[in-house]
């Protein structure tokens, strides 16, 4: 039997019911309401100091009274009165008090520390621990006192008694004890908190173990209707997969005895991490395994530990948890076979009965978990090989690794899920000072100071770790005086005469431990614009050879001054730039300009092997030490895009910043066709609006009047007909002033395209007919076929369905001559299209699908989209109202997706329509 607070205890508080105090059993008189609030205020923090200001705050709010530090010495002075003699005191230190005792015992330390004992045992142990837990639990907390502190607290504790209450259900189910009075209690339970899966999951589970598996689906049913209802959801994995289970009469579900429960104690507080936890929850769905990797100090160990908690009831047969040391200082990492002893033990095993042979060892533990639903996290490993012996054979079981390094081998080898964890993001990041600042503390100045802080340090946890413990010694200290330190000097404002409290000295460790070409590459690095970067671009910035750019890269990433976010792609932190940009001298210019041209020249080859029919620009020339990537075929041209985006656009931004429009203008151009084929119509209306305004500067006219036809075509494809006109006019004026009849017939090409969005066809149709014979004259076979598909859609557009089809047709065979593959699925588009208009509507849906399958494998979503709604439109015209729905649903993420608002807007529009018509 356990004792209700300890054996001999001489002080016992009260906090989890009325606030009391006794002394050797005998209950004292600790005052009015604000005294006890005082008492209270000490004992919730018992050992440690409670500032004057955060103890004023908790007793009297935020408004407190005249004279309230004499008030509050008073209330000290007769509490001291009440303890003395008993060896339990309220000491003044550090600018605030103190509650100790040697011979003290406060209800709430005893319920935590009860608690974490349960989640350390296994069996009827943890449930006497939860039961002795919740039998301090004397009505609701705090009872007595007011104000908004009490009223949080009150609500804190009770969140910690209803987990208490679950871990408690937990228990009795995996021991399979007193199941008639948990099924009545469970039953009050799922009354009062009807959407909680967890109360679901083990309400669920009760009534199948007591014969009820009818009841069990029911109530499934129940709460699946209720969340969609209420919050527009499913429920979730764990509860889909039990829902299963009761559905096939598992064995599984019986209750175990001697469970083995060996995680750590919960993290508290835990912040944010919402999109890592998802992917976890989606990785670890249906068991498998997942590695977490990050730096060191990132939270890696607590987010696998939070998790672990959360999901606690998807793992009734238990959980395994060992510290592989895979990065301590002063131990060597923990060999596998030891591990594996110590979770055979765990297990049941008797420890003279664990084979002596690894082979053997690894059989009984793999078969030890065969069929059982645990988990095991296996924290700070060093490498695969330190983790691969310890995964088990059963897909039951799910395995979390934590470890700085990303594991490939087990990615690779055993089909391991990597969650890479990153800084924080802004409202995380915001959350974790809350957490530790208290939420009035980070509300001062409407919270601006907090919302400065969160930005400036990138949400890098060290450093808001750093601003977080500043700010709580000193408490007096606005936080806006802290963000304008920070904002005002930079690292400097992290740095402290404590090493462990000041990030730049923290970096400066690693700076130091570099060789000259580390902390030259660190340097470099820092300066480069983009948001990461790849081997090719990294040795054209170092001016070195692939393989040296490597090493170095590998040697800055070790020494955690870079990380990996994806194999080949490295990334700097924003303070860690920060960091490096100052940390040395050298001048930094040639090599900007020699990551700039591989960008360029790169982007350019790319190009080329997207559209091999577009007449190229001429590059300047580029240094020796540039190697540019050189695809292979198009779908290595697309992943380099897909890659390296967002680095082109910052280069291009860059160069126009510095004064380099030679790299401006035809960086536009390299980028045309991915931007179109993607859909993304505002990244190249920013593209050519910076490459109009370089090509106006340096570039030839032919070249001038192809810069201002493609912004023209920007606008366009936004809607803005009257910007396209505008900047075509001045194209056709500068191709003809060039006596260029290539540039002419394409700036005259986009005209008739923008002349036939504002509906004026026959216009367009006479322009397209010109230049079919112009693209014909020029030797340019795929743009004659291009016209001639053209001219068939405008024909279909004026009603014309034989003529539009013969040009169509006539397209498409052109176009299969020279194996150009988005035209022939443009020539399908347009036939599926006519076909649809003549009533043709099973021959409508072979082009469409034709058409979708080109566009996708081409990835070009932007062509796909408009033909996902056309299937939309023949679908509804055949009377299949779900699936035209479907695919304009389809179409309308895309066009979303793609920033094309004007085709969403219009789609909402029609899909409306639509169900008015045909009713939901």
């Amino acid at each position: 039997m356990i004792d209700r607070l300890g054996a001999g205890v001489g002080v016992e508080v009260d906090l989890l019911g009325e606030i009391a105090a006794r002394v050797r059993g005998a209950a004292v008189d600790v005052g009015a309401a604000k005294q006890r609030c005082v008492l209270a205020a000490l004992a919730v923090d018992l050992g440690r100091v409670v500032p004057d200001e955060q103890l004023i705050g908790r007793v009297w709010g935020v408004r407190p009274p005249a004279r309230v530090a004499n008030t509050l010495a008073s209330y000290v002075s007769r509490l001291r009165k009440v303890f003395k003699g008993t060896g339990t005191d309220i000491v003044r230190r550090s600018g605030g008090f103190v509650l100790l005792g040697e011979d003290l015992a406060v209800d709430l330390r005893r319920f935590g520390d009860l608690c974490d004992q349960a989640r350390g045992a296994g069996g009827e142990r943890a449930v006497e621990l939860l039961s002795a837990a919740l039998a301090l639990c004397a009505g609701e907390a705090l009872t007595g006192v007011d104000g908004e502190w009490a009223a949080e607290e009150r609500a804190r504790l009770g969140r910690l008694r209803f987990a208490a209450e679950c871990d408690l259900a937990d228990a009795r189910l995996r021991v399979g004890s007193g199941l008639p009075e948990l099924l009545t209690a469970l039953s009050t339970r799922v009354l009062e908190h009807p959407v909680d899966e967890r109360v679901a999951g083990q309400y669920m589970l009760a009534l199948h173990r007591a014969g009820r598996p009818t009841d069990a689906l029911a109530h499934f049913e129940r709460l699946r209707a209720r969340l969609a209802e209420e919050l527009g959801c499913d429920p979730g994995p764990a509860l889909r997969k039990l829902h299963e289970h009761i559905l096939t009469d598992d064995p599984a579900l019986s209750p175990h005895q001697g469970v083995a429960r060996q995680l750590p104690a919960r993290p508290a507080p835990f912040s944010g991490r919402d999109a890592d936890l998802a992917e976890l929850d989606a990785a670890l769905g249906g068991g498998g395994t997942a590695v977490i990797a990050g730096t060191g100090g990132i939270g890696k160990t607590w987010l696998a530990l939070h998790w672990a908690h959360r999901e606690l009831c998807r793992f009734p047969d238990g959980q395994l948890f060992v510290d592989l040391r895979g990065f301590s200082p002063d131990e060597a990492p923990m060999s596998p076979d030891v591990a594996m002893r110590g979770f055979l033990e765990a297990l049941g095993t008797p420890a003279d009965r664990v084979p002596t042979d690894p082979h053997a060892r690894a059989a009984l533990f793999r078969s030890q978990l065969a069929g059982r639903r645990m988990l095991l996290v296996l924290d700070n490993a060093v490498d695969s090989a330190q983790v691969v012996p310890l995964l088990p054979g059963s897909d039951t079981c799910a395995v979390l690794v934590t470890s700085r390094a990303p594991l490939l081998g087990l990615v690779t080898g055993h089909a391991a899920h990597p969650v890479a964890v990153a800084a924080l993001p802004e409202t995380e990041a915001r959350s974790l000072l809350v957490d530790r600042l208290g939420a009035r503390r980070v509300a001062d100045d409407d919270g601006a100071a907090a919302d400065e802080i969160v930005e400036l340090c990138g949400g890098l946890p060290l450093a808001l770790s750093i601003i977080a413990g500043r700010a709580r010694i000193r408490p007096r200290t606005p936080l806006a005086d802290l963000a304008a330190e920070l904002r005002d000097t930079g690292l400097g404002a992290l740095d402290d005469e404590d090493p462990t409290a000041s990030l730049p000295k923290v970096l400066s460790w690693s700076y130091r431990l570099l060789t000259p070409a580390q902390a030259s590459a660190f340097e470099l690095l820092g300066a480069a614009p983009g948001v990461d970067i790849g081997l090719p671009a990294a040795a054209s910035l170092l001016g070195v050879a692939p393989a040296d750019a490597t090493t170095l890269l590998r040697g800055l990433e070790q020494a955690s001054l870079l990380s990996q976010d994806a194999p080949g792609r490295y990334r700097m932190h924003d303070l860690l730039r920060q960091y490096a940009r100052t940390a040395g001298s050298h001048d930094a210019r040639p090599a900007l300009r020699r990551v700039a041209e591989f960008y360029l020249h790169s982007a350019w080859a790319c190009e080329r092997m997207l559209a091999a029919h577009r007449r190229p620009v001429v590059l300047p020339a580029r240094a020796a030490l540039v190697r540019p990537t050189q695809p292979a075929d198009e779908a290595h041209a697309m992943r380099w895009f897909a890659a390296e985006h967002a680095n082109v656009l910052a280069v291009q931004q860059w160069a126009a910043r510095t004064g380099m429009p030679a790299v401006v203008w035809p960086l536009a151009w390299a980028l045309d066709t991915h931007h179109f084929r993607l859909g993304r119509t505002h990244d190249a209306l920013a593209c050519w609006t910076l490459g109009v305004e370089a090509a106006d500067q340096v570039a030839a006219t032919a070249d001038r009047a192809l810069a201002h036809r493609c912004l023209g075509q920007a606008h366009g494809r936004l809607g803005d007909l009257d910007g396209a006109l505008r900047h075509l006019g001045t194209s056709l004026t500068l191709a003809q002033r060039a006596h260029d009849d290539r540039v002419e017939a394409d700036t005259r090409r986009i005209i008739a395209w923008t002349l036939g969005e504002q509906g004026r066809l026959a216009e367009a149709l006479e322009h397209l007919e010109r230049l079919r014979e112009s693209y014909r004259a020029l030797g340019e076979p795929v743009l004659e076929a291009d016209m001639l598909n053209a001219t068939g859609v405008f024909h279909s557009r004026l009603g014309q369905y034989a003529q539009a089809r013969e040009r169509c047709t006539a397209a498409l065979r052109l176009f299969r001559l020279h194996d150009h593959g988005t035209g022939i699925a443009d020539a399908h588009a347009s036939l599926g299209l006519i076909a649809h208009h003549t009533g043709d509507f099973p021959r409508a849906l072979h082009h469409h699908r034709l058409a979708i399958a080109g566009f996708e494998a081409l990835e070009i979503p932007y062509q796909a989209a408009d033909v996902h709604e056309a299937v939309g439109d023949t679908r509804a015209a055949l009377g299949d109202a779900a699936g035209a729905a479907r695919a304009w649903q389809r179409a309308l993420g895309m066009y979303e997706a793609q920033g094309r608002d004007q085709g969403a807007a219009d789609l909402r529009r029609r899909m409306a329509d639509a169900r008015a018509t045909t009713g939901p």
